[in-house]
């Protein structure tokens, strides 16, 4: 049975890569250099990703290389697939040799994927050698194997709090008086009493505000051999504070959509529903792009941290690795751009300045904390201008990443589909009961190997 399953994986795979994308960019700039300095016309580079604001980056990047490289200008076709369709079709190319883009994005969740066995993308290693250590380096580390980069970071991902000081106001609450997960519960009981909203909305179908807890007490899913410790005291210590925001405190709720980062939590946001969102730095992209009644509402500060037992001040979550195929025909300048677009200190600056994500560059955070220009996400926030100063104070120097490898996403669908889901959205296990049977069947499935 399973044979027959997987041949039909195959099967509706082959098809994809046989159909036409969809979300198409053509990308030239400087069209009119074709044929300059001896040059038959730009060169066609190719490129797959799963969000649509990332092309925005792309698109920008290649404008400013054919400005400084106009001798060699570059024609790039940005393709935007769905999420699971992007990363099936990619693993397939790879796995036949055989229609790959020159440059593809891959979520941080199934980048292990591409790691197993012998990669058949570039080594990237070289393209961070001479300044490798103003990186966040958990960054770089996610996306290596044996030593090896294979991909390049797309930001830190730093977990902030999102309060709307409109709620906050009318209930009497000072966000900046809120240090503590404590603190931010008695917050949360005012909130609810003056104004009959929740104080947060909670992610079931992802692992925001739990990856969070756990990150910040130093915990994970899995320790640095790889064995599971989903079911440790830190993390249920983590499952059962959610639980009790929701039953015991009534404070938060699981939005529409399942989590924040979805159309359906974006309309409900929007509305003023909720007075906060806890969620990674990069989410200051979805507020400004769908979510418009909030602008100057919105306040961004340190996420709340345990009153002890706190490790990490936040945690890096989400991600995107950027990969260069090695079946592509432009490889050395497929890497040669990836780096242009998001290696350099100028690219990190564009990193904020056009996605409005935490750059995976340390070295720029201080320049744009002193001075972080005037922008949509500056000006859309009640502290624009000071979102550089809050990361630098809240990380203190330091973005823990929760460890990557192939079985994360069997313990991603066994939080989403059990774990969270029997604790949070049905509260029919205590988190101990819960965790404690996710992980007896990820230990199972990794010593059968199935």
């Amino acid at each position: 049975m399973k044979k027959f399953l997987s041949l039909i994986l195959i099967f509706s795979i082959l098809t994809m890569i046989i159909l036409p994308g969809c979300g198409m960019k053509d990308s030239t700039q400087n069209a009119e250099q074709e044929g300059s300095n001896g040059n038959k016309g730009p060169a066609e580079l190719t490129l797959w990703t799963f969000v649509g604001l990332h092309g925005n980056l792309y698109e920008d990047a290649v404008n400013r290389w054919n400005k400084t490289h106009p001798d060699r200008p570059i024609k790039l076709k940005v393709t935007t697939y769905p999420y699971q369709e992007m990363h099936d079709k990619l693993a397939m190319a790879l796995q036949t040799g055989v229609g790959a883009p020159d440059i593809a994005d891959v979520e941080i969740g199934r980048f292990p994927q591409y790691l197993e066995g012998t990669p058949q993308l570039a080594d990237l290693t070289d393209l961070v050698e001479s300044d490798r250590d103003k990186f966040i380096q958990s960054r770089l580390e996610i996306y290596s194997k044996e030593g090896k980069l294979y991909g390049m970071p797309t930001h830190g991902g730093a977990v902030m709090a999102f309060y709307n000081k409109e709620i906050l106001d009318e209930a009497g609450v000072d966000p900046s008086k809120i240090v503590t997960w404590d603190e931010f519960v008695e917050a949360g009981k005012l909130v609810k009493a003056k104004t009959g909203k929740p104080m947060v909305a909670i992610g079931r179908t992802a692992f925001w505000d739990f990856s969070t807890m756990i990150g910040q007490q130093g915990s994970d899913v899995f320790n640095e051999n790889d064995n599971v410790i989903l079911d440790n005291d830190r993390n249920v210590r983590a499952l059962q504070f959610l639980h009790d925001m929701i039953y015991k405190y009534q404070i938060a709720v699981i939005p529409p959509g399942g989590q924040p980062d979805t159309e359906e939590a974006y309309g409900w946001i929007n509305e003023g529903n909720v007075a906060s969102v806890i969620m990674p730095f990069w989410f200051m992209s979805r507020f400004v792009s769908y979510m418009p009644d909030l602008k100057g509402k919105i306040l961004v500060a340190p996420v709340p941290v345990w009153k002890d037992g706190n490790i990490y001040p936040t945690v890096g979550l989400g991600g995107t690795g950027t990969v260069v195929p090695l079946q592509g025909k432009h490889v050395d300048l497929a890497k040669e751009f990836l780096y242009f677009a998001k290696g350099t200190p100028e690219a990190n600056i564009e990193i904020w300045n056009v996605l409005g994500f935490d750059p995976p560059r340390w070295d720029v955070w201080e320049q744009l904390a002193n001075d972080p220009g005037d922008n949509e996400y500056t000006q859309y926030f009640v502290n624009g201008k000071d979102i550089f100063k809050i990361l630098l104070s809240s990380t203190e120097g330091n973005v823990f990443s929760l460890r990557s490898n192939k079985w994360v996403p069997t313990a991603n669908s066994l939080l989403a589909t059990q774990v969270l889901y029997e604790v949070l959205e049905t509260n029919e296990a205590t988190p101990e009961q819960a965790l404690k049977k996710a992980a007896d069947e990820l230990r199972r499935e990794i010593e059968t190997g199935e």
